[in-house]
């Protein structure tokens, strides 16, 4: 009789055995049976030690099914890691997995999109911050609000940087009445702009974090964690090299975004939202955000509608299983689009 060993099968699906990490998961574990009964096994896999995946590419994950017995659960490439502070913790996780991030561990980002999938399937992805229009159908993380844009595929990437959401303990009412920015230039021209206009304005706490790129020195600035940040009303979400990364975190607090029009998307879809609704926008030149501000501070009301309506939008991504679903279907969609089958 032959035996089949499971390195045999990873070879058989192009998997080097030495560059594959395998992880058991037993159910005897109070954490992990908690995780598993609320559907978050994927994410309670996320949670690991830092270093943990040093030496390994991806991850198989195995579920204890009953003595020596395991069934297999999720194949995962691994992108990278960020240190699990309380900012990262996935929505939604069991108090008993929640109150272990402390930043003493890390948090991995975990791809599973393109894993149901037919090898033989080809894509065009273009990594990065992207801020032009491809030539191709192409997976993107992020693409140019306009017209022409068709060809630009947003997947949920760059999960851990840009699809962070808070609990935050602070109510609006309690909190400064001014606007905060910590951030960096770069090729930013409306971070520029707004750092030439409001540095030392008592309207907002701002500056520039890490290592100068030739601006002014006055304008470097200690880093405030996203904890310290809530302690504003108001945080500005100025895009970058393409969205605003923080302005997820942002409108699940209780503080107020505050930012000009977007000219780019993620999943997120920083083009559906409605001005003064679910954020407070500001002209381009950015000639009225001492006036918008002193109105929202004036009518508290109105601005804790605005807090209301952007924790009523980010609630659509809290749904794991949702998120994953229509990931896939937008996987199947690009393959039928160009004309390849999934067989």
């Amino acid at each position: 009789m032959a035996i089949l060993n499971f390195s045999d099968v990873l070879k058989n699906v192009g998997l080097d055995p030495k560059d594959v990490k395998l992880i058991r998961h037993a159910l005897s574990d109070e954490r992990f049976r908690e995780c598993y009964k609320a559907g978050m096994a994927h994410e309670y896999t996320q949670h690991q030690k830092d270093g943990f995946s040093k030496g390994y590419s991806y991850w198989i994950t195995f579920i204890s099914d009953g003595g020596t017995y395991a069934r297999l659960h999720s194949c995962y490439r691994v992108n990278g890691s960020v240190p699990d502070t309380p900012d990262v913790c996935p929505a939604g996780l069991p108090d008993c997995e929640a109150m272990e991030y402390r930043g003493e561990m890390a948090f991995f980002d975990l791809q599973y999109a393109v894993r149901w999938f037919s090898r033989s399937l080809r894509i065009a992805y273009i990594p990065g911050d992207v801020y032009f229009t491809p030539e191709f159908p192409s997976i993107v993380k992020s693409r140019l609000l306009k017209e022409d844009n068709a060809y630009s595929v947003i997947l949920k990437l760059d999960k851990l940087r840009h699809f962070i959401f808070l609990n935050d303990p602070v109510p609006f009412s309690q909190k400064r009445d001014q606007a905060v920015f910590r951030g960096k230039i770069r090729l930013s021209r409306i971070r520029e702009k707004f750092l030439q206009k409001y540095f030392g304005s008592s309207i907002c706490d701002c500056g520039v974090v890490g290592r100068n790129e030739g601006y002014p020195e006055v304008w470097m600035t200690p880093k405030k964690t996203i904890r310290e940040h809530l302690d504003y009303k108001f945080i500005m979400a100025l895009e970058g090299n393409d969205v605003a990364s923080n302005l997820k975190w942002v409108m699940s607090s209780n503080s107020i975004a505050v930012m000009t029009r977007p000219t780019c998307e993620t999943w997120f879809m920083e083009g559906k939202l409605i001005p003064d609704y679910h954020y407070i926008e500001i002209k381009d030149d950015l000639s009225d955000l001492e006036e918008k501000l002193t109105y929202y501070i004036n009518h508290p009301v109105e601005a804790e509608q605005i807090v209301k309506h952007a924790h009523e939008y980010v609630a659509q991504f809290f749904d794991v299983e949702r998120e994953r679903l229509i990931s896939l279907l937008v996987m199947d969609k690009y393959f039928q689009m160009t004309g390849q089958n999934n067989n």
